[in-house]
């Protein structure tokens, strides 16, 4: 009776979309807040601090002393869940509504750190480290939600360590690579309904540490004109951890899937490819272009292994298999900043978002749609030491449809949900940077 839902479990739980992070997909653009002022527009050809470990690691080449970056961005995010419906059809032939709430609104309030570390050692050689979030999700909806078939709670951290090194062969060109290590947890629940007594929930986590890599290339045309290329490495995990089914057998179908078994999935996460101008009008105004390209495509399907399960449930539910069909996307941004004195700069940008997904696998786990984003933000200097950067960004989605159903217990039960979902975010976000 759970094939659809262990199929949906570990596979959605560690691989799925949040709504309200500031990437397509479930990747995050939270690396730097002096980036997101101007929308990240020139993320990899501005090199105007440390935070250029993420954004081009051969952006280091550009700093002249030692530095620190710290920060973080908080996530604010707003879901209104409209027209939505739910029922069960029991033997092909009786439909029964599926009672439930739609308050949305499932992302708490989320803060996305960084930090990051550049030591020029000459003139040609710079060292650097960073430590980030590239991907990341948190959806927690109510215990009653109507969807809650479909997924009620998601967690996905990646957190990656990144030490770093880049070489300077003349005053155009700069070289840069950086070994990442990357570290990935998550964890599902969500509920199975029942045929003849109480729902019964599932509960799944896993974790995996991988390698990858980041590489860029900056080429400065003039003094005043820059532009970087930057690749993020696909990463691949194999996840372990387990699966956990709390309730009653009768509930599950009766085939005595009640319990905790292991679990493993192997994942991709995507590899991009970054590129950006920075061009300085004159001593107040710059301008910043850029474009992404995320390879979300390598997200076909999930296949999980469970392992552990009776004679009778393993047969059914040894290896499960999930079609994802996600597609490659492309994201872009122009920015300008203005340096209004030599304490204060302001920045500005606007971004656009293809999502991943597509209509027939939408679901209340990754109800995402194309968007766009406005960004704004203020560097302040009060030494040449010291500079705190502060940025505001309101992300707005398309509305997009659910409309899901799921099989149980051979066809006996289906369970149905659809709604539209309207989704916008607010990010805030401070930065200090200290040189030395």
């Amino acid at each position: 009776m759970i094939t659809k839902t262990l199929k949906s479990a570990l596979a959605i739980a560690i691989a799925a979309a949040s709504t309200q992070v500031f990437a397509s997909g479930f990747a995050l653009n939270e690396q730097s807040v002096s980036g997101m002022g101007t929308n990240y527009a020139g993320r990899s050809s501005s090199a105007e601090d440390s935070t250029t470990v993420f954004g081009n690691p051969a952006g280091m080449a550009r700093l002249k002393r030692q530095e620190v970056s710290l920060g973080a961005a908080a996530i604010i995010a707003k879901t209104d869940i409209n027209d939505a419906s739910g029922s069960a059809v029991l033997g092909g032939a009786i439909t029964q509504p599926v009672a439930g709430s739609n308050d949305g609104d499932m992302v708490p309030f989320t803060a996305v750190p960084f930090g990051y570390y550049v030591n020029p050692l000459s003139d040609k050689w710079a060292v650097g480290f960073g430590v980030y979030a590239p991907f990341g999700l948190i959806t927690d909806y109510e215990g009653s939600f109507q969807g809650r078939f479909f997924g009620d709670y998601s967690e996905v951290k990646v957190v990656t360590a990144q030490p770093t090194v880049s070489y300077r062969f003349n005053d155009q060109l700069s070289v840069g690579v950086g070994l990442t290590i990357n570290r990935i947890s998550g964890q599902l629940e969500s509920a199975v309904p029942a045929l003849a007594t109480a729902e019964s929930r599932v509960k799944i986590k896993g974790d995996d540490t991988a390698l990858g890599y980041n590489v860029g290339v900056l080429y400065e045309f003039t003094p005043q004109t820059r532009a970087g290329l930057t690749y993020h490495s696909m990463v691949d995990y194999k996840l372990e951890g387990d699966t956990r089914i709390s309730g009653s057998d009768l509930a599950l179908g009766g085939i005595g899937a009640y319990g905790k078994y292991d679990a493993s999935l192997k994942l991709k996460t995507p590899e991009s490819a970054d590129f950006s101008i920075t061009h300085e009008l004159d001593d107040q105004w710059t301008l910043y272009g850029g474009a992404t390209f995320t390879r979300w495509s390598r997200l076909e399907s999930i296949v999980v292994q469970n392992e552990g399960l009776n004679p009778t449930a393993g047969a059914q539910f040894g290896t499960i298999a999930e079609e994802q069909e996600w597609h490659d996307t492309w994201a872009y941004a122009i920015g300008a900043s203005y340096q209004l004195n030599k304490q204060v700069v302001l920045r500005a940008g606007l971004g656009m978002d293809q999502s991943p997904t597509n209509n027939e696998h939408r679901s209340p786990r990754i109800p995402t749609g194309d968007r766009k984003t406005l960004s704004l933000g203020l560097g302040w200097s009060p030494t040449d030491d010291l500079t705190i950067d502060v940025a505001y960004s309101y992300l707005k989605e398309e509305d997009v449809d659910i409309d899901q159903s799921r099989a149980y217990a051979g066809g006996a039960l289906v369970e149905n949900y659809s709604s539209t979902y309207k989704n916008s975010a607010h990010g805030i976000g401070t930065q200090v940077s200290y040189r030395f």
